[in-house]
C-alpha cells in the first residue's frame, strides 16, 4: 500500500539521519514515500541509518525495511552522488571509512560546499555527545529505555488513527517538555558550533539528538536533520543554496502507519531474514 503523498520536488541536496532500520520505531514505510517522490544531486545519510546496537538484541527487519535500502542503492546507481557517515547505532561501518566507489562514499564526516559557495562540516554528531564517548553503557541502557517509549507512541498513535486523527509524536513531545533534554540540546548545539568555528568553516550539519534545527549560533549555521523515528524530517538544500527543513509526516495527507507497520509483522521471519541479507549483499557490492 502506497502512502498518498503530494508531489515531491527535486533539491540539490538531501540529508537524512537516525532512521534506524531494525528497530520497531523507524517509520520506513513514510521514508520510502519519502525518497520515491524526491531526488537530489547529493544525498547525504548522516548516521545511525541501520540500527545495529537494537539487532543485536533483538531481530527486527520488515520488507519496508528491506525497500529503503534498495532504493538509496539505485539512487547511486542512477547517478546521484551517495555520502554514507556512520553514527554510532552504526559504527561497525566505520572500519570502511574512507572508502569511495563510484558514486557513493562512506567517511567518518565530509565538507559539504552549497551552491552559494559555503564550507559544511558533515558529520553524525556522537563524538560531541559525553555520554557516548565516556559512558557508552548508559547511553546502552538509555537506548532500552528509549525504546520502552517508542513502542508507547506506537500504539498511541493506533489509538490516535482510530479516532480519525493524523499521527503526532508523543515521545517527541514529552522529550522536549523535559528541562535536561532541553539543557542537553542547547548544550550540544553549542558544541558542535564551537568545533565548526574552530576548523574555520561556515556551518555544520549532524544528526544523533533527533531534534530537527536550522538556526545561528555566534556566527555559525547549525543545522540538524531530525529523525525517522518521531519526526519524519529531512533537511534539504535548494539551488539557491538556501536550507529548509522538510517535515514529510505534516506534508502526507493519509499515515499509512502505524497500522500497515503492524500487519507487516505477520510476514513469516524467514522471508524477512533473506530480505536482510539481500540488502546486505547489495551494499557490500559498493563496497571494494
Amino acid at each position: 500500500m502506497n502512502a498518498i503523498s503530494p508531489k515531491g520536488r527535486r533539491y540539490r541536496s538531501i540529508f537524512l539521519s537516525d532512521v534506524h532500520l531494525g528497530t520497531p520505531g523507524c517509520k520506513a514505510e513514510l521514508l520510502l514515500d519519502f525518497l520515491k517522490k524526491n531526488e537530489s544531486e547529493y544525498l547525504y545519510l548522516v548516521g545511525d541509518i541501520i540500527d545495529v546496537w537494537r539487532m543485536k538484541r533483538a531481530w527486527y527487519w520488515r520488507q519496508a525495511h528491506n525497500d529503503v535500502i534498495q532504493k538509496l542503492l539505485r539512487k547511486a546507481r542512477k547517478g546521484t552522488r551517495l555520502y554514507f557517515i556512520p553514527g554510532n547505532h552504526d559504527e561497525n561501518f566505520r572500519d570502511f571509512t574512507p572508502t569511495r566507489f563510484g558514486k557513493m562514499v562512506v567517511a567518518e564526516e565530509v565538507i559539504h560546499k552549497t551552491a552559494d559557495g559555503r564550507n559544511f562540516l558533515v558529520l553524525h554528531g556522537d563524538k560531541f555527545d559525553g555520554v557516548i564517548k565516556y559512558a557508552k553503557w548508559l547511553a546502552v541502557a538509555g537506548d532500552r529505555a528509549y525504546s520502552v517509549m517508542l513502542a508507547l507512541n506506537t500504539w498511541f498513535n493506533v489509538a490516535r488513527r482510530k479516532l480519525g486523527f493524523q499521527y503526532w509524536s508523543l515521545s517527541a513531545y514529552l522529550k522536549h517538555k523535559v528541562k535536561n533534554a532541553v539543557e542537553y540540546i542547547s548544550l550540544f548545539n553549542k558544541t558542535v558550533a564551537d568545533e565548526t568555528r574552530r576548523r574555520g568553516l561556515d556551518g555544520v550539519i549532524c544528526g544523533h539528538i533527533h531534534h530537527a534545527e536550522i538556526r545561528e549560533i555566534d556566527g555559525i549555521t547549525y543545522c540538524n536533520d531530525g529523525d525517522w523515528v518521531e519526526s519524519c524530517t529531512a533537511l534539504v538544500e535548494h539551488f539557491d543554496g538556501r536550507f529548509e527543513i522538510v517535515y514529510w509526516a505534516d506534508i502526507v495527507k493519509k499515515q499509512i502507519f502505524p497500522r500497515e507497520q503492524l500487519e507487516k509483522e505477520c510476514v513469516s521471519s524467514s522471508s524477512q531474514t533473506l530480505g536482510f541479507l539481500r540488502s546486505m549483499a547489495s551494499f557490500a557490492r559498493l563496497i571494494p
